[in-house]
């Protein structure tokens, strides 16, 4: 039975800050995505496309698009810049097939501005998972990425690789192959490029590529709300855990309550004494920021 989550606006932050000597990873959410993952253990790899900032995706094919027919028409290839516009137009009709799935993380701990965007205005929860951890569970199709806040694109290396694909000379198979692969390389890196106006958050994100990841073994789920349907990939973190020979209380360092809730500490830690998470009773704490409670 699938679980009811409410809002799954809800985003991952990566601290600088340590708990306990170990650096953390910052998940804020609401309660009801809390229990999706304290007691079903499981934690959603969203569509990037469903997102709050979703045109990052095309933001960075449009400036790979645009950088390759500028150099292009340097050279006077105008033909050869047409053809390649017209390819990336032909792409981006089908982002939806393209897209990736992910979760995020930033620098920033019991920060107001996160609660208010992703810890449902303050009245949610953040819950702190070990880094070193997270990262070992890593691996194969799901990869941890670093964000780049960048508008720019003459520089990076797609545009050259594209460029002297195109300048190879004669369409061909291998050239279409040569090009297809290029496009799937440029799909999965859009996912971990957005504006320069979100470069605050510092960002990383554990991405999934379905795409192009034909071993991976996790099914996608729906999520049905009144609203609408949305797709996304669940991690187990039971499983995950265990492959590193760890219960999945020991990847949580501790949760902390939003400053707006009225969530009581209390019933939160009877709540994880009976998901069978005793030893993270004693790691609830409340925000210390002093964000404003919303007038009714």
């Amino acid at each position: 039975m699938m679980v009811n989550r409410g809002s799954l606006c809800s985003k991952i932050y990566i601290s600088n800050l340590s708990y306990g000597g170990k650096i953390m990873l910052y998940h804020y959410t609401d309660f009801a995505a809390l229990d999706g993952i304290i007691r079903c253990a499981e934690l959603r790899l969203n569509n990037i496309l469903n997102m709050n900032d979703a045109s990052e995706m095309r933001f960075f094919m449009n400036g790979i698009c645009h950088a390759v027919m500028e150099k292009l028409r340097a050279d006077g290839e105008e033909e050869k810049s047409r053809v390649i516009e017209d390819l990336f137009r032909r792409e981006l009709e089908e982002e939806f097939h393209y897209s990736a799935y992910a979760a995020c993380f930033s620098k920033y701990r019991d920060d107001a501005a996160q609660w208010e965007r992703y810890g449902h205005l303050g009245q949610g929860v953040c819950i702190a998972f070990h880094e070193n951890l997270m990262q070992k569970m890593t691996g194969g199709a799901v990869s941890l990425q670093t964000v780049y806040y960048q508008k720019d694109m003459r520089e990076h290396r797609l545009v050259g690789a594209f460029y002297e694909l195109m300048m190879e000379g004669k369409e061909s198979s291998e050239i279409q192959q040569k090009l297809r692969g290029l496009m799937n390389d440029a799909w999965i890196q859009s996912a971990a490029f957005k504006h320069p106006s979100f470069a605050r958050e510092k960002e990383r994100r554990l991405v999934i590529s379905p795409f192009i990841l034909n071993d991976f073994a996790v099914e996608p789920r729906y999520h049905v709300s009144a609203g609408r349907i949305k797709k996304y990939y669940p991690l187990d973190l039971n499983r995950m855990c265990g492959r590193l020979g760890l219960h999945m209380s020991e990847l949580i360092g501790e949760i902390i309550i939003g400053p707006t809730s009225s969530q009581s500490m209390p019933i939160l830690q009877d709540y994880l004494v009976d998901c069978g998470l005793n030893v993270l009773k004693d790691k609830v704490s409340m925000s210390d920021c002093p964000l404003r409670k919303p007038t009714s």
